[in-house]
Formats: C-alpha cells, structure tokens, sequence
C-alpha cells in the first residue's frame, strides 16, 4: 500500500469580471456554473459567485481535468449555516476523484474588494491511482 497522496489546486479570479459576466448573461451564466443551491446562496452576489467561481477551477487543477474534463456544476461548493465551505462532488467529477483515491477535499475561499481566491488540498486514501 502506498502512502497518502495530496492534490493541490488554486485559481484567483477578478470579482468585477464575473460581476461583468453575471450583469450581461444573468441565467444563462448561473445555469452553466452554479448548481441551483449556489445559485440560492450567492443570490447573485458577486463576490460569492467569484469565490465559488475560483473554488470550481482550483478543484479542475487538483483533479487534473482542468474545464474540459468535469462540467462545472459536477462541482459544488456547499455552506452550511456556522460551518465551513464544503466541496461536493457530482457525475464526472466525483468518478475523477473516486479514480484517484481522493477521499477527502479541503477548501479555503476569500476575497477582497476586487480578487477571489480558492485553494484546495484533495487527500487519498493511499490506494495507488487507477489507469
């Protein structure tokens, strides 16, 4: 058995861009990224939408897919009331990590007036990668 392996993945994004995006395409812009439950909790807010924006991509890196390999809403950025963001996997996204061994992801989000940044750290359970 091997040991434990770590994946890492961050991505920054400008909140006045996806501001932008949002402002021209509302609808079409939510329904091809956010699942409807972000779509609940951002309430078209743009630095949350950019957080989850960034959080989507920083998880693309830390599975090796980038935007071509999972759709966006396969990844899920979760917020309970007093807890911390929480990544949840759909479709092709959750077979990606499953085929990895990822058995955990752990997500840090933040912004500022004008920058959301995402970092996220995917953790195995030690089986050796799947061809």
């Amino acid at each position: 058995m091997k040991g434990i392996s770590l994946y890492v993945g961050v991505d920054i994004i400008e909140i006045e861009r996806i501001g932008r995006t949002f402002s021209r395409y509302p609808e079409r812009f939510l329904e091809k990224i956010y699942t409807p439950g972000e779509q609940a909790y951002c309430r078209g807010r743009a630095p949350q939408l950019a957080s989850r924006f960034a959080a989507k991509e920083a998880v693309m890196k830390a599975l090796g897919t980038g935007v071509r390999g999972v759709s966006w809403r396969d990844i899920e950025v979760q917020r309970r009331r007093g807890r911390a963001p929480e990544i949840v996997l759909h479709d092709r996204a959750k077979a990606r990590a499953e085929k990895m061994g990822i058995v955990r992801i752990a997500i840090s989000l933040s912004h500022s007036r004008d920058f959301a940044v995402a970092s996220v750290v995917a953790e195995t359970d030690g089986r050796p990668m799947l061809p």
